[in-house]
């Protein structure tokens, strides 16, 4: 049914929904039938603790189409599932909200039993994500020891930057430092035209705002 999670390449995010607060007596079961009310699934992914097996409280649920995943962030979000409210959104949706200016850290040298909420309650406090954290993994779902974290502003990845390098999670201390870009050069990101675009896009956005506040 869940079977081997999905890789993020391999999984459609436009049609998978986040389900947060899950009951720790809630199975991948339980959510697959749940989440049939609202379309054909593909796919359900509680990620579980390597000793316990217990899922950690959260997952997500793909769908055959984007627009059942829609239905389901709709219907299915705060619905009581063993006496708790379940969140469902769209897992795409905090990269909607947010702009991604590029504020990606990489956190290297990770405890095997650092996960994902792990990295997303030391992180988080240091402004909001744009997206879930990513840990690395391989075919067995083992951390490969590295992870990404983006922000969505240079402000707070510089805080975390600053804050978290060399402090231990679990028992190894931690490498953070800005993460490479995508497109193969060898550049990190942060750099200046980064931070410049950044700045005009927060104008910008800002600008925005207060037209639509004013009616315009």
């Amino acid at each position: 049914m869940s079977g081997r999670p999905p890789t993020e390449a391999e999984r459609n995010q436009e049609a998978t929904v986040y389900i947060g607060n899950i009951d720790e007596q809630v199975t991948d079961p339980i959510i697959w039938e749940l989440m049939l009310q609202a379309g054909p699934v593909v796919n359900v992914y509680l990620p579980k603790d390597r000793i316990t097996q217990q899922h950690q409280g959260f997952g997500f649920c793909e769908f055959q189409s984007e627009q059942d995943a829609d239905y389901a962030s709709k219907i299915m979000n705060q619905i009581r599932l063993v006496g708790k409210p379940i969140r469902v959104n769209k897992a795409s949706a905090n990269k909607q909200r947010s702009l991604d200016v590029g504020a990606e850290i990489f956190v290297g040298n990770l405890d095997p039993l650092v996960d994902e909420r792990m990295l997303y309650e030391t992180f988080s406090r240091f402004g909001p994500l744009i997206s879930q954290p990513k840990i690395a993994r391989d075919d067995e779902f083992q951390s490969k020891g590295y992870g990404f974290v983006s922000f969505d502003s240079f402000e707070a990845s510089d805080a975390a930057i600053e804050g978290m390098n060399g402090q231990f999670l679990m028992t190894k201390p931690c490498t953070v430092t800005y993460a490479f870009k995508k497109d193969g050069k060898g550049e990190r990101h942060g750099d200046a035209a980064e931070r410049l675009l950044a700045a005009q896009a927060k104008k910008n956005n800002y600008s925005l705002q207060v037209a639509m506040a004013n009616g315009f």
